[in-house]
């Protein structure tokens, strides 16, 4: 009786309910675990608040705007320079203490040309200084002055002052979880830390496996072989009790190269506008709840402008278009390569030979390759490779902070990373509305927002899109918007 009642008791004790290892199966493999890398979707969703964390991150279950991580709190100083106050009694997974020399060497080591930390093209425009005021206390000076730089601290990940420029393969972090496993091809396990500052997830290990087929990882959550996949398919979308849409910060474009023949020419690039049926997409090969996109980023961004309309499907002004080129001289009979990332989203196959053919049916050549993560990234950000030919790059873009600057710097000023064009009028706008604050500033980022759209026709804008997910029913976890590009496993609840 006595041994009955403790393995009772042990059975319904908290310490054992409510928690323990899940799988997580994710439609790309992560090439690297390199902390100042988190921003890219496929390394965020495993590393970003699990393994490394930031000074400050963003709400998105509610409306409480920039909350404290390891900065408790900040305050902007009479020069418009910020001063953050560090969390105290934070270990890194090494064993050694959190202090304002970490946060300082973080920073320069993402702004480091030793490295290509993907970061960094989010403090594009600006000169940012970190000074380490005491252990636990830090100042960030920017110029020109940033009025939301406590919110672009939410992508700077933290390591140790010890680790070097150069990128590593095991990530040192202050999170609730620490790297135990990555066999490449295979999987990657994190663990749960016992000496984690803050509360103790219920997620005690998570391993991820990967699999490119939406079909495959839906029916391994339905089969029990993995506990969650945050992307699905909406045709697998089909169990309410295991599958949830969620609002995406997921902007699906294609990036234009203005600098090469015929794509320098805007009548080119309208014509590749007006040649997409992009309405026919919908509910189809994209869920009929996305919507058709006008801007990078998504509706409830700052600035967002309701003016500025989708290109319609015009197959005949395309063609007109390209004959008025040709006719000056424009080689628009050149093929045009898209390049597109394996597995980026659900039926991204489909949708770019679908793509393909509405081009070539207007006149334009075009071939299609498709590319893993890393090399996809050769072609999408810079330094561009000399002697290529024209090139539109097929990708997907994640805004989920509300703001237009996580954004258009990178995207469209002549020194940003992804840029595919240069026009001083832009730079100037995006200049001056990163500076500014209150209506002047969503003014400015309307404005930016209208110009590239419909003056510069910068890229063809697609859809913003609507994620699935499906949840072992054992599991108690909703998606964000989020959710895409950073899964906090201390988001996750064990019933």
């Amino acid at each position: 009786m006595v041994l009955g009642a403790l393995m009772l008791g042990s059975a319904l004790s908290p310490a054992f309910a409510g928690s323990g290892p899940i799988k997580i199966v994710l439609a790309e493999e992560a090439d690297l675990l390199e902390p100042c890398m988190a921003t890219r979707s496929n390394i965020g969703r495993v590393i970003m608040q699990n393994v490394s964390e930031t000074l400050t991150e963003l709400d998105v279950r509610g409306d409480k705007g920039v909350m404290p991580r390891l900065a408790e709190k900040w305050e902007q100083n009479a020069d418009g320079s910020w001063r953050f106050h560090l969390r105290q009694g934070v270990k890194f997974s090494d064993g050694t203490t959190f202090d304002a020399k970490d946060v300082k060497h973080s920073f320069d080591r993402i702004m480091s040309d030793k490295n290509a930390c993907e970061s960094r093209r989010y403090f594009g425009g600006m000169t940012v200084t970190p000074t380490v005021v005491d252990d636990f206390t830090i100042d960030f000076k920017a110029d020109p002055v940033q009025p939301i730089l406590p919110l672009l601290l939410s992508l700077v990940t933290i390591v140790p002052e010890e680790t070097p420029l150069e990128f590593v393969r095991e990530p040192i972090g202050t999170g609730p979880y620490k790297l135990t496993n990555w066999t490449p091809g295979q999987q990657i396990v994190l663990t749960g830390r016992e000496d984690y500052w803050g509360a103790k997830p219920e997620v005690t290990e998570a391993t991820y496996l990967f699999r490119a087929d939406p079909s495959v990882r839906a029916a391994m959550v339905q089969a029990g072989e993995a506990d969650l996949s945050p992307s699905i398919s909406q045709l697998d979308a089909t169990n309410p009790a295991t599958d949830f849409s969620y609002l995406d910060s997921e902007t699906v474009y294609l990036r234009i190269d203005h600098n090469i023949e015929p794509l320098n020419d805007v009548r080119v690039r309208r014509a590749l506008n007006l040649a997409i049926d992009r309405q026919a997409f919908l509910g189809t090969l994209v869920p009929d709840s996305a919507l058709l996109a006008t801007a990078i980023v998504p509706p409830p961004t700052l600035g967002w402008n309701p003016d500025v309309k989708v290109f319609p499907y015009d197959p005949d002004g395309a063609r007109t278009l390209l004959e008025e080129a040709k006719a000056d001289g424009v080689k628009v009979d050149t093929p045009i390569t898209i390049i597109a990332r394996s597995a980026n989203f659900p039926n991204v196959t489909e949708i770019m030979e679908a793509i393909q053919a509405q081009l070539q049916e207007v006149g334009f050549k075009v071939e299609l390759k498709f590319v893993e993560v890393a090399e996809h990234e050769q072609y999408y950000s810079k330094p561009f490779k000399e002697g290529r030919g024209p090139q539109i790059v097929a990708a997907m873009h994640d805004n989920s902070k509300g703001d237009p600057s996580f954004s258009m710097f990178f995207k469209y000023a002549t020194e940003g990373t992804q840029s595919g064009f240069s026009d001083p009028k832009v730079d100037d706008l995006i200049k001056r509305a990163s500076a500014a604050v209150g209506d002047e500033r969503a003014k400015l980022w309307s404005e930016v927002i209208a110009y590239v759209h419909d003056e510069v026709v910068a890229d063809v804008l697609l859809f913003h899109m609507v994620g699935f997910s499906r949840v072992s029913e054992r599991l108690d976890f909703k998606p964000t918007m989020a959710t895409n590009g950073t899964l906090q496993l201390s988001e996750i609840k064990i019933k």
